[in-house]
């Protein structure tokens, strides 16, 4: 018999299992893990070394990087915000870092940092972590609960799901009446096989970028040229970094472009159009007159050298020889037509994407417990007293940069203060 059953031996498991303990120390926890090792996701998180959370302190600011459960998470960050979780780890003996771009990782590197925090405090509290304990089971059991795993029933008074995007778990829950809104995939990159990406993998820029209406799509790749369409708002759009890569285009513009994008992506089958403005500050019109100033002061000057824009040399040569233009051409000999080719492949440039990838080992769902069956003061079920969640179980995800991990850490706590304060 427990007072506390955890599922899930994650940051959401672990860190709601720390501050029980802590506020109430009679109470008994434990947290049963499905597989041979914890805290796996923060073992990969941030290429290893663990994207704590992001030094954005206002929650109002916080929450606009939830495509899912913006709304919903104010609250909460007022209670528990990035300050919060940092103050955590540094009494803890865990020095932190932010970054130039927000990002907040330990000051070593490295995520087993992490790890060895959770694992010692979960130690040093007396809470039993229990491997290998694939929860095929969960029900009422009197005003509490009982838990299976494969050879045994364990009861506990309270119960917290932090099982991430656990399809086994999900339907459970949907047995005891619950909302579960389909997951589907976000935060992923897109797939391209496109000449004008390929041998320039690594390459980089500041762009904006948008998913037009799916109605102009066409599987035909004749439409790549210039024919001239209506212009339609887009269904999708972002701005920022994007990253070539060998299987076409990630970063962060094309990250939140996924996250937001998550249920029309997938309703597209992730075959679709995404449109790229390497010079965000031009249109395509504003563009074309800045190459015609170009070409009446470099007349003799070669257009694939001359790199009249600030984009790397690489992708300049790239898009310059997509309009059609010949490495020894120079801007006298260039016609219109091909000067309005060149403005379009830099400011509307148009690739088909094929399929997605996981962006590195950071896999996230969109979907889960639907949002209003929670009571978000203190993540416990509308449904069922004494069961409460915490994490990825529930219909909220973000987009990267560790604010994914900051939902787990204010879920995680929420719940503790709930559990712990209770007789």
């Amino acid at each position: 018999m427990f007072d506390v059953i955890i599922v899930g031996g994650g940051a959401a498991g672990f860190y709601a299992a720390i501050h029980i303990v802590e506020q109430a120390p009679h109470l008994n926890v434990a947290i049963f893990e499905r597989g041979k090792t914890v805290l796996s996701k923060v073992k990969v998180s941030g290429g290893g070394r663990c994207n704590v959370t992001h030094g954005e302190f206002d929650p109002r600011e916080l929450i606009t990087n939830y495509p899912r459960g913006e709304k919903e998470l104010l609250g909460p960050f007022h209670s528990h915000a990035p300050m919060d979780v940092m103050a955590f780890f540094e009494e803890r003996g865990v020095s932190l870092k932010i970054e130039d771009d927000g990002r907040v990782f330990p000051q070593s590197d490295s995520s087993q940092t992490i790890i060895d925090c959770f694992e010692d405090e979960a130690k040093r509290l007396g809470i039993k972590v229990l491997k290998n304990s694939s929860v095929k089971q969960f029900k009422k059991h009197g005003d509490g609960w009982q838990v299976t795993t494969m050879n045994k029933h364990y009861q506990a008074k309270k119960l917290l799901l932090a099982t991430g995007s656990n399809t086994k778990i999900w339907n459970q829950l949907k047995d005891l009446g619950h909302t579960v809104v389909p997951p589907v995939p976000s935060l992923f990159t897109f797939n391209i096989r496109d000449e004008r990406l390929n041998g320039i993998q690594g390459i980089s820029a500041d762009v904006s970028v948008e998913i037009p209406p799916k109605r102009i799509f066409s599987t035909d790749r004749s439409d790549l040229g210039l024919k001239s369409v209506v212009k339609e708002e887009p269904v999708l759009c972002s701005e920022g970094p994007v990253l070539i890569t060998h299987w076409g285009l990630s970063g962060p513009a094309i990250l939140k472009l996924s996250a937001w994008g998550a249920n029309i992506l997938h309703d597209y089958n992730y075959v679709f159009r995404v449109n790229v403005n390497w010079t965000p500050e031009y249109t395509t019109g504003s563009m074309e007159g800045f190459l015609k100033k170009v070409k009446e002061v470099e007349p003799k000057k070669t257009v694939a050298r001359t790199q009249a824009v600030h984009l790397p040399r690489r992708l300049w040569t790239k898009l310059v020889e997509a309009a059609g233009i010949q490495k020894d051409e120079k801007w006298a000999d260039i016609t219109k037509e091909k000067l309005q080719k060149l403005a379009k492949q830099l400011t509307a440039c148009s690739f088909r994407v094929e399929g997605k990838s996981t962006f590195k080992e950071e896999f996230v769902t969109a979907g889960g417990v639907d949002l209003k069956e929670i009571n978000f003061k203190t993540f416990e079920s509308k449904l069922h007293p004494n069961l409460y969640f915490a994490g990825e179980i529930l219909n909220v995800d973000a987009i990267t940069g560790g604010f994914n991990f900051q939902n787990a850490w204010t879920g995680g706590y929420l719940a503790a203060n709930a559990i712990a304060s209770q007789k």
